[in-house]
């Protein structure tokens, strides 16, 4: 599979018209996959920022299905040259197990925040990823938004390996750094009481400080609507946000609660503007977010 990906990206490589960064990303692949020294991959991966730069990938819809049948859920299409160029050359360097771990953790630990970038973004296709989880979740540490993001958005990895807990300090980090929860993969599957609850202790501090909600938050208490979380989309509602109240109408409309649905029915109109759920969510993630640009 590993062959796979990587030639799956260096066609979306080819696409970009670099052939003096192609010719060179050719010959230290070789290099790399038949000396498997650690020394040629540090150097290629660093020095491939010569060679590519950090413009994103343009895909086809064809491209796209291609990598989630490769590997469910890759989005490359959130990708740039540079880490692409960087996966693939990740990708040629194949060894026995304890060899490759301390080669890739060596380029954890000296990875300035772009080489950590596309670490991160390419855990969903590397070799032993169960053994990744501890590092995937220590990168949560950073403050660095392109370091978290790569973890946490648009990468399937999470959702798939990360135990509840941290699976929570995730999605409650991307809300404290205020990223768009949409693209948090596998966020509908993997909501649950705990993560519903300190989303809404959150929401208090929020509002106890005086200051906003980010409105997808609602999304992670739909399913766990009782009293209590009825009483804060009832409050969200009053506010009088255009995306705030959509986001409560939407939890309500997810609830099997009977009394959000009694007061979903309040809201005949706004009710009927709503798109899709999923569509809907990512509207008011998306909108969310370019007012804060």
């Amino acid at each position: 599979m590993q062959d796979q990906v990587s030639d799956y990206l260096t066609r979306l490589l080819q696409s970009q018209s670099n052939a003096k960064g192609l010719d060179w990303l050719g010959k230290q692949t070789q290099i790399i996959s038949t000396t498997a020294v650690p020394v040629k991959l540090y150097l290629a991966f660093s020095q491939s920022s010569r060679f590519f730069k950090k413009a994103k990938l343009t895909l086809s819809r064809e491209q796209i299905d291609q990598a989630d049948h490769l590997t469910p859920g890759l989005q490359p299409q959130f990708w740039d040259e540079l880490q692409t160029a960087r996966t693939v050359l990740l990708l040629s360097y194949q060894a026995e197990k304890e060899t490759w771990f301390n080669t890739i953790n060596q380029l954890f630990e000296t990875a300035d925040m772009y080489e950590h970038q596309a670490l991160f973004a390419a855990l969903p296709v590397l070799p032993f990823q169960e053994d990744l989880i501890p590092r995937a979740i220590d990168g949560l540490r950073t403050n660095i938004s392109l370091v978290f993001d790569a973890i946490a958005l648009n990468n399937p990895f999470p959702a798939k390996y990360f135990p509840q807990a941290n699976w929570n300090q995730l999605v409650l980090k991307a809300i404290f750094m205020q990223r768009p929860l949409y693209r948090i993969k596998g966020l509908e599957e993997r909501r649950n009481p705990a993560l519903a609850a300190i989303a809404r202790d959150f929401a208090h501090e929020r509002w106890a400080a005086g200051r906003d909600v980010m409105p997808e938050i609602w999304r992670l208490v739909s399913p766990f609507v009782d009293e209590n979380y009825l009483a804060d989309l009832k409050k969200t509602l009053q506010t009088q946000d255009n995306l705030q109240m959509k986001a409560a109408l939407l939890a309500l409309r997810e609830s099997a609660y009977l009394p959000a649905q009694e007061l979903l029915e309040s809201y005949p109109n706004q009710v009927s503007t709503l798109d899709m759920d999923t569509l809907a969510w990512e509207s008011i993630g998306s909108e969310f977010q370019r007012t804060r640009v």
